[in-house]
């Protein structure tokens, strides 16, 4: 079984490079920001929080996300393992959570900020299916629409400039402690994401001994 944890700013690409490990060893992908925008999608009773807590470009509260991580544990669909992405948030959930599980490596990818914040504002997102395009480095067939399923492409309400500084402040401040608590265990492999997506892919396997 493997058990991994990805870690990442926002717009890192950790969520494709979660989604190609995920496919090539059957494993589950718990993405944090995927069960946020289903449970946005779905109107569910969270809906209502998340939107206006992202809408003003910070982080979900780690309440919120420490319940919605722990549900998604507990059904235990994860046969061959998982990967577990944009979790801990915290140095208290970081050392909680290593008390429930044991990992077997901790996948940071490192991009530096200016990088991220091209790569952010020039992201759009499928309305329907919820895949990531790229006007820059992964541009659509059609201007606008999902080469997947033909949905209409728009870019997420937090991906402004201002909202974008807000987490990435936030991100580094709550990130270094989390790193430090997995440092410790000498759980962390530490990948350069500014390279081509394949190639980061081949790093990650390499580094966490994935044929």
């Amino acid at each position: 079984m493997h058990k991994y944890v990805f870690m990442g700013v926002q717009g890192s690409g950790k969520g494709t490079q979660a989604k190609l490990l995920e496919h090539h060893l059957d494993l589950a992908h718990i993405g944090v920001g995927d069960i946020l925008r289903w449970n946005i999608k779905n109107h569910t009773k969270l809906a209502a929080r998340i939107k206006r807590i992202l809408n003003a470009g910070k982080l979900v509260d780690d309440e919120i996300v420490e319940e919605i991580v722990q549900r998604r544990l507990q059904e235990h669909d994860w046969n061959f393992g998982f990967i577990l992405d944009g979790f801990p948030r915290n140095a208290n959930q970081a050392a909680f959570f290593l008390e429930s599980y044991d990992i077997d490596a901790v996948v940071h990818i490192v991009v530096p900020d200016e990088v991220i914040k091209k790569r952010v504002l020039a992201r759009r997102l499928c309305e329907d299916c919820g895949v990531d395009f790229n006007v820059i480095d992964h541009r659509p067939k059609i201007e606008g629409r999902c080469d997947i399923c033909g949905g209409k492409l728009i870019r997420r309400p937090d991906d402004t400039e201002q909202a974008l500084a807000t987490r990435l402040a936030e991100y580094h401040e709550k990130t270094k402690p989390v790193l430090e608590i997995f440092r410790r265990k000498e759980l962390v492999v530490e990948v350069d994401g500014t390279q081509a997506v394949d190639v980061v892919q081949s790093q990650i396997r390499k580094a966490i001994n994935i044929v």
